[in-house]
Order: structure tokens, then sequence, then C-alpha cells
């Protein structure tokens, strides 16, 4: 049993990693025009959102649910800031491969999440919680900030980054608590 537990745990990471590997090859080919960049930024945003959604629905454990809490109160934040920007600047977000690969990836970790139930779905989304904020730091580092165009775009992504990388560490704090 535990051998199966390591598996299920074990793919979650590997589906995890490929959206790390998968954006790092995305961010080494795409030139993403500011429309673009916003459409990734939000997208990635809400399918943290998404997980969190699944996470308030599966788990029971206050860590988890403290932390999907969370993710869902300071990635709607950000998604508004967004929104503001966007309408400001009267940019319309759109569709590109990055995004477009992110929601499909983002739908197999939300099936494979489902899924699972007890400590198994605790254990698998906090380690796709960790896996998935180090694919969008480094993608937020790698890609959007350096292809961002807009001043005041690329000053919203750079003050993200430091939430981001805090949202890290607290995932790891919890995921502590499965090993």
């Amino acid at each position: 049993m535990k051998m199966i537990k390591m598996l299920a745990s074990s793919s979650m990471i590997t589906l995890a990693l490929s959206v790390v590997f998968t954006a790092t090859s995305l961010a080494q080919s795409p030139k993403l025009n500011d429309a673009e960049v916003a459409s990734v930024a939000v997208t990635a945003n809400q399918i943290d959102i998404n997980y969190a959604a699944v996470a308030k629905i599966k788990s029971k454990n206050p860590d988890i649910l403290k932390f999907a809490e969370t993710m869902t109160n300071d990635h709607k934040a950000v998604i508004a800031q967004a929104v503001a920007l966007v309408t400001k600047l009267k940019v319309t977000p759109k569709d590109n491969a990055v995004s477009k690969k992110l929601m499909a990836d983002a739908e197999k970790t939300k099936k494979s999440l489902l899924s699972k139930s007890g400590k198994a779905f605790d254990r698998a989304y906090i380690d796709n919680e960790v896996a998935y904020h180090k694919a969008v730091i480094s993608t937020v580092e790698g890609l959007l900030i350096p292809t961002a165009k807009n001043a005041e775009l690329k000053a919203l992504l750079e003050k993200v980054v430091p939430a981001l990388k805090t949202h890290l560490s607290h995932a790891e704090m919890v995921q502590m608590n499965f090993k």
C-alpha cells in the first residue's frame, strides 16, 4: 500500500515537473506580446485557484484547507490587479501556446487530484503545489518579465514574484507534514 501511495505521489510530481519542463521549453521559443503575457499570468493564477477549490472539497486537513484558502485569496487578488491593469492599458489578454499548454496540463492534474482521497489527496495536492509554484516562478522570471514590454505590466509581474516565493515556502512547510 505504501508503494502505491509513493507511485501515485510520484506520478503527480512527474506531471507537475512536465509543466516545469514544458514552460521552460516554451519559454525558450515564443516571443509573447503583452496581451499574451497577461493571458499567461491570469491563466497561471486561475489554475491555482482551481486547484485550491478541489482541495477545499476533498481535504479535511486543516493545514491543507488553510493553504488552499490562502491560494484562493492571493491569486484572486493578483487576477484583480491584472484585470485592472489590462483594462487601464486597453489590452485584451490573448490565449497563446503557453497559456493553452498550462490549461491542458492543469486539466490532467485536476483529474488526477480528483481521483484521490484522504491523505493520498493531501499529499498529492501539496506536492503539486510545490512543483507548480516552482514552475510558475520560473516562467514569470524566465519568460513573462523579460518578454513584457509595458513597464506597468513588467512591474506587476516583478511585484508578484516575492508572493509566489512565499507560497512556495509555505507549500514546502506543509509538505514536510506528509513525508
